[in-house]
C-alpha cells in the first residue's frame, strides 16, 4: 500500500505540475520536445517553424552563457508568433524582424513604389538547405551566415523578413517560384545550379527582384538581365586583373619563371599570359627550373633589381622545393632581393610555408582572405558556434562568413539606396570580414563582382590586404 500511494502521490504531483503550466502557458506553448542526438538549436527550430529567438524566449535557460544543448533535454515549443500558415517558408533566423501580418497581394500591389529603406527587406533564399550531400551542407552554413548578418544589421535600425526554400538539385525551381512569398522578395540569393537560371532570371525580371548569384554558375542571362549581380569571377577574367596589377606593381622588378615540373597544374594558363603581356611591354624576364643545378637556378636570378618569383605549380609539395631552393641561393647571396609571387591555394598551407611567406614579402591574389585572428572573425566563429552548436566547416573560404558578408552589404544597400542600389565602390563603407565586393554593370545586362585583393605577408611578419 505504501509504494501504491507514493506513486499515486506522484502522478497526483506530476499532474499538478502539468496543470500549473498548461494553465500558465497554453496560451504560448503547444507542445514539449525530447533532443535528440547531434540536434542543434537551429535544426529544432527550423523543424517547428520557429525562430530561434522564439525557441530561446521559451526556453530562457539556453540563454545562459555557456549553455549547451544535450541529448534528452526536454525543450518548450512555443507557437510561432507570427501565427504562419502552413503554405508560408521557414523563418528561422534570430534577428528577422516579424512583419508578415499585411497582406501579401497589397505587399505586391505596392512592390515598386514603396521605400525600401522604410520598411523591413523581404529576402529569400533559393538554395540547396540540406544535410543530403556538400552542397547542402556548404549552403546552410552559407545561409546561416545570412542570418547572422540580419542579427547585426538589427542594431543599424535595419529589418530584414527572411525567406528560405531548399532549391535542391533535383527539384523543381517552379514550384518555389509559384508561392507568393517569393514574387514579393525584394533581393534572392541563388541559385547554386546553372540549369536552375532561365527560369529564375526570368522571374525576378517579371517581379522586379534583385537576384544574387554567390557561386560559380554559368549565367549566360547576365548579359541581358540588368536584376542580376554574380559575384562569382572567371578564371580568365581573375587572370587578366591580376596581369594587370602585377605589371603595375613589380614594373620595376625582374620576373623569374620557374617551372615545376607538375604534370597536373594548370597555371600554365596563367605564366603564358603574364610572359606574353610582359614581351608586349619589352620587359625581360628569366626561365628555370626547379631541377636546375645551382649554378643555373642561380643565373635566372638579377643582381641589380629586385627579382620576383613566379612558379608555374600551386601545390604545396613544388612551392615547399622551391623555398628550399631559393633559401640555399640566399645563402650564398645574401645581398639578393626576392619576392615571391603565389596563388590562392598558397592561403591553405600557412601552417608549412607561414615563415617563408614573410622571409620572401609573399604576394597571393585571391577574391577572400580569411583572417583567424581578425576580432570580427573571431566574434562571427564564437556567435555560430553559440547559435548553431556548431563550428564553421573548415574550408576556404569559411561559407558562413560569405554568407554573412554578402548579406550585410546588399541588405545595407538596398536599405540606404533603395531599387537604385548597384553595388559599386563607394557607395558606402563596409569593411567585409572575408570577402570583398564591388560590382560593374556588364555591358546593358546585370553586374558583375570585380573586386580582389593581394594578400601581403611582409617582412614584418604582418598580413595586409591590397584591394585592387
Amino acid at each position: 500500500m505504501t509504494r501504491v500511494f507514493r506513486y499515486f502521490m506522484l502522478f497526483v504531483m506530476l499532474f499538478i505540475t502539468v496543470g500549473i503550466v498548461s494553465a500558465q502557458e497554453s496560451e504560448s506553448i503547444r507542445g514539449l520536445h525530447k533532443v535528440k542526438r547531434k540536434e542543434t538549436i537551429f535544426g529544432i527550430s527550423r523543424m517547428y517553424e520557429l525562430t530561434i529567438e522564439e525557441l530561446l524566449n521559451a526556453n530562457p535557460e539556453m540563454k545562459e552563457p555557456g549553455y549547451e544543448l544535450k541529448k534528452g533535454t526536454v525543450l518548450k515549443i512555443p507557437f510561432p508568433s507570427n501565427a504562419a500558415n502552413s503554405s508560408q517558408p521557414v523563418q528561422s533566423e534570430s534577428a528577422v524582424q516579424q512583419s508578415q501580418t499585411a497582406n501579401t497581394s497589397q505587399i505586391a500591389s505596392a512592390k515598386g513604389s514603396d521605400d525600401l529603406t522604410k520598411r523591413p527587406i523581404r529576402l529569400g533564399v533559393m538554395l540547396p538547405l540540406h544535410d543530403v550531400n556538400g552542397d547542402g551542407k556548404r549552403m546552410v552554413e552559407y545561409y546561416r551566415g545570412i542570418l547572422m548578418a540580419c542579427d547585426s544589421l538589427k542594431t543599424l535600425g535595419i529589418s530584414v523578413d527572411v525567406y528560405a526554400w531548399n532549391a535542391s538539385e533535383d527539384g523543381d525551381i517552379h514550384q518555389i517560384m509559384a508561392k507568393k512569398e517569393a514574387q514579393n522578395c525584394d533581393i534572392i540569393f541563388g541559385p547554386l545550379y546553372s540549369k536552375q537560371m532561365e527560369a529564375m532570371s526570368f522571374f525576378v525580371d517579371r517581379h522586379d527582384i534583385q537576384l544574387v548569384i554567390p557561386f560559380s554558375i554559368n549565367a549566360p542571362q547576365l548579359t541581358t538581365n540588368r536584376h542580376i549581380f554574380q559575384v562569382w569571377q572567371s578564371p580568365n577574367d581573375q587572370n587578366e586583373a591580376i596581369i594587370t596589377n602585377f605589371i603595375s606593381r613589380f614594373k620595376n622588378s625582374h620576373p623569374v619563371f620557374i617551372d615545376c615540373n607538375d604534370s597536373t597544374s594548370r597555371k600554365g594558363v596563367f605564366t603564358a599570359a603574364l610572359r606574353r603581356q610582359l614581351e608586349q611591354r619589352n620587359i625581360s624576364y628569366s626561365l628555370t627550373n626547379l631541377k636546375s643545378g645551382e649554378e643555373n637556378f642561380a643565373k635566372a636570378f638579377s643582381r641589380t633589381q629586385p627579382n620576383v618569383v613566379i612558379l608555374n605549380s600551386s601545390r604545396s609539395p613544388e612551392l615547399g622545393v622551391a623555398f628550399s631552393k631559393i633559401n640555399g641561393l640566399k645563402a650564398v647571396n645574401p645581398e639578393l632581393d626576392i619576392t615571391m609571387f603565389g596563388y590562392t591555394e598558397w592561403l591553405m598551407y600557412t601552417r608549412t610555408h607561414l615563415d617563408n611567406f614573410y622571409k620572401y614579402n609573399a604576394y597571393i591574389p585571391s577574391v577572400f582572405y580569411y583572417n583567424p585572428l581578425s576580432t570580427a572573425t573571431q566574434r562571427l566563429q564564437q556567435k555560430y558556434r553559440w547559435n548553431f552548436h556548431a563550428d564553421m566547416q573548415n574550408t576556404l573560404p569559411r561559407f558562413a562568413l560569405t554568407g554573412f558578408d554578402h548579406a550585410y552589404f546588399f541588405i545595407r544597400g538596398l536599405h540606404k539606396y533603395g531599387r537604385t542600389f548597384n553595388g559599386a565602390a563607394g557607395m558606402f563603407g563596409y569593411p567585409p570580414v572575408q570577402t570583398p565586393l564591388e560590382f560593374e554593370r556588364y555591358g546593358n545586362g546585370g553586374l558583375r563582382n570585380k573586386a580582389m585583393l593581394f594578400v601581403h605577408y611582409t617582412p614584418e611578419h604582418r598580413v595586409e590586404t591590397i584591394k585592387f
